[in-house]
């Protein structure tokens, strides 16, 4: 425990940000000029393999994978570690400077911009009548669930991620208020999912799409090297449903997506195409 005592007015520390130190700051808005680049296809991502940028790979392959042609798409590698989310073009597209950032331009005239991974996923499964029902109760118990997500991960990536992987300094008290609360959202997904085979019913639907990415990756060791320390063993019914989703090959082309880190193999930084990925497991077969 550290003595600290919050100075009256609060002020930037440009040097206090830990491993972000480099992209975080007090303001929003450009700080340089850059159009974003256009593809092919109506559907235009701009975005990073991150739990949030997998959510929306994810979810256009699998529409893909469902025959939704429509879903072609391109995707744009954003570096938020070289603050590409703050050149003018991004802006406009999110004016929150977060991946991932879609622009829909089947209508070349008016094009529709849709930021935040949720908004996104709910966009596509209206737009293409997909993973989301159409009816109620369950519509609704599916909405619940995306939303619970979209509320509760900050707490697993930007309170316990932060704090426990890439924060300068570990600090005690800040690791144990976060681990507790990713505890209990991991208690509470167990106890869902040992009551159905999916968190918002029998069939798989954005609500897994939009979960897996994170608590999957945590109870299965890919995210923050976290696994042991909080007993993700226990947590029996998340593991089967997270097995269960990443065993789908969408998902796990998904995944390869604007990928920057680990297996090289595993990395497609752009796709533009479905051939994008017979490229790569043919350059991953030669080279092995």
């Amino acid at each position: 425990m550290t003595d600290y005592a919050p100075p009256k007015i609060w002020s930037w520390n440009k040097e206090n940000g830990g491993a972000f130190a480099n992209i975080n700051r007090p303001i929003a808005g450009p700080t340089h000029d850059r159009d974003l680049p256009v593809g092919k296809h109506p559907l235009q991502l701009y975005s990073l393999a991150t739990p949030n940028g997998v959510k929306v790979t994810v979810m256009l392959e699998e529409l893909l994978a469902l025959g939704r042609t429509g879903a072609e798409y391109d995707a744009w590698l954003i570096r938020i570690n070289q603050g590409d989310q703050f050149g003018s073009g991004f802006v406009a597209a999110n004016p929150n400077s977060k991946i991932p950032a879609l622009v829909d331009r089947t209508n070349p005239g008016a094009p529709v911009r849709v930021f935040e991974s949720g908004a996104i996923l709910i966009y596509l499964a209206e737009k293409f009548g997909a993973f989301l029902p159409a009816d109620y109760p369950a519509r609704a118990e599916v909405l619940s669930w995306l939303m619970w997500q979209m509320g509760s991960a900050p707490f697993l990536g930007g309170g316990f991620g932060h704090f426990y992987a890439y924060a300068p300094v570990k600090i005690e008290y800040a690791i144990d208020r976060y681990a507790m609360e990713v505890k209990r959202q991991l208690d509470v997904l167990d106890r869902r999912l040992a009551e159905s085979e999916y968190l918002g019913g029998p069939d798989y639907t954005i609500a897994d799409i939009a979960a897996a990415p994170w608590y999957g990756a945590v109870v299965k060791g890919l995210a923050y090297d976290a696994a042991e320390f909080l007993s993700a063993h226990e947590y029996r019914n998340v593991i089967r449903w997270a097995d269960q989703i990443f065993a789908r090959p969408a998902v796990q082309r998904g995944r390869m997506v604007n990928k920057v880190t680990g297996d090289p193999a595993t990395q497609l930084w752009e796709r533009h195409d479905a051939s994008d990925f017979e490229t790569k497991t043919r350059d991953k077969a030669e080279a092995g």
